[in-house]
C-alpha cells in the first residue's frame, strides 16, 4: 500500500464529487492518516476528517488543488443526457485541471458505471468493446476518454450499488414481486465498492486503466428475490415475465487478480446484512 510521502508527510488526496461514495473512501483514507480534501457544492455533511470545500464545479472558479490521489466520484443533478454532460465531461474537466495545475497525482480513479454495455449479453470484462445503447452512456464513454488524456489513471466502472438503508429490491420481494427472474444481475455492495476504490489508489503496483467493479456471482433476479424472500421470513414471490435465462454476466477476475479482496463476495452475504439494515 501506498503510504506517505517521499518527506513522510501524508499523502494528499483530491475527491473531485464527495457524495456517499467519496465520503466513504475519503474516511478510510483519512483514518490512515492522510490529509483529504473534498470538492463538492454543500460541505456541511462532510465527516470531521475530510477537508470541506464548497464549490459548484460546472461554473466556480477553483483554486490549484496540489493531490497524491486523486478519486472522481460525481452524480448528476439531472439524470437525462444534459445533466450527465453537465456533471461528468465539464464538471469532471474543470475539476481535475484544477489538480494537474498543481502537478500531477500519482494515481488517480474515476468512477463509471458498466451501463457502457448497453444490452450486451452474456460474459462481460475489460476487455468487451462497449456498446452504449443510451445518450448517458455515450457521455460517460467521452468522460473516461477525458479522464485517461489528462491523468492516464485508472477507471473504475461498477455495477449496481446497494447497501444503503431502504433498499428497494428488499421492499419490492415484500410486495411480490418477482418479473423476469431469468434475467441476469450484477451488484456490489457499496462498502465493497469504496474498498476497491481506495486498493486501488494506494496499492503499489502500477495500474491497468479499466477495471470493472461487482461482486464473484451474477445471479438470475430470481434466485436474489428467493434468497430475500427466505431471508425476510415471507412466501417467495411468484415469478412473472420470462424466466429464460438473459442479459450479462460481468467479471471481476481483474480486481481480484489486482489482490482486492471482497467483504460481500456474493448477493448471499451482501443481503443478508442488508435485510438485518432494513428488519
Amino acid at each position: 500500500m501506498t503510504t506517505y510521502r517521499a518527506d513522510g508527510s501524508p499523502l494528499r488526496v483530491v475527491l473531485i464529487g464527495a457524495g456517499d461514495l467519496g465520503i466513504r473512501v475519503g474516511t478510510a483514507l483519512a483514518d490512515a492518516g492522510h490529509h483529504v480534501t473534498g470538492v463538492r457544492r454543500t460541505i456541511d455533511a462532510l465527516p470531521a476528517q475530510i477537508t470541506g470545500l464548497s464549490a459548484d464545479l460546472a461554473t466556480d472558479d477553483l483554486p490549484d488543488l496540489p493531490a497524491d490521489l486523486l478519486l472522481v466520484a460525481l452524480a448528476p443533478d439531472q439524470r437525462d443526457e444534459t445533466g450527465y454532460r453537465h456533471t461528468y465531461v465539464e464538471a469532471m474537466r474543470r475539476g481535475v485541471d484544477a489538480v494537474l495545475r498543481a502537478g500531477t497525482p500519482r494515481r488517480a480513479v474515476l468512477i463509471s458505471s458498466t451501463s457502457v454495455y448497453g444490452d450486451l449479453e452474456g460474459e462481460i470484462d475489460e476487455d468487451t468493446a462497449p456498446a452504449p445503447a443510451t445518450g448517458r452512456a455515450e457521455v460517460l464513454l467521452e468522460a473516461e476518454r477525458l479522464f485517461h488524456d489528462r491523468t492516464k489513471g485508472a477507471v473504475l466502472r461498477l455495477t449496481g450499488l446497494y447497501g444503503a438503508p431502504g433498499n428497494r429490491l428488499v421492499t419490492r420481494v415484500r410486495q411480490g414481486e418477482n418479473h423476469d427472474p431469468g434475467r441476469w444481475t450484477n451488484r456490489m455492495h457499496r462498502d465493497d465498492a469504496a474498498a476497491a476504490a481506495v486498493h486501488l489508489l494506494t496499492r503499489v503496483d502500477p495500474l491497468q486503466p479499466l477495471y470493472i467493479g461487482t461482486d464473484d456471482e451474477p445471479a438470475t433476479a430470481g434466485a436474489v428475490r428467493d434468497f430475500v424472500a427466505d431471508e425476510l421470513g415471507v412466501p417467495r414471490p411468484e415469478p412473472t415475465g420470462s424466466t429464460e435465462p438473459s442479459g450479462r454476466r460481468m467479471s471481476n477476475a481483474r480486481l481480484r487478480e489486482s489482490g482486492f479482496r471482497l467483504r460481500y463476495p456474493t448477493f448471499r452475504e451482501g443481503y443478508r446484512a442488508q435485510v438485518q439494515l432494513d428488519s
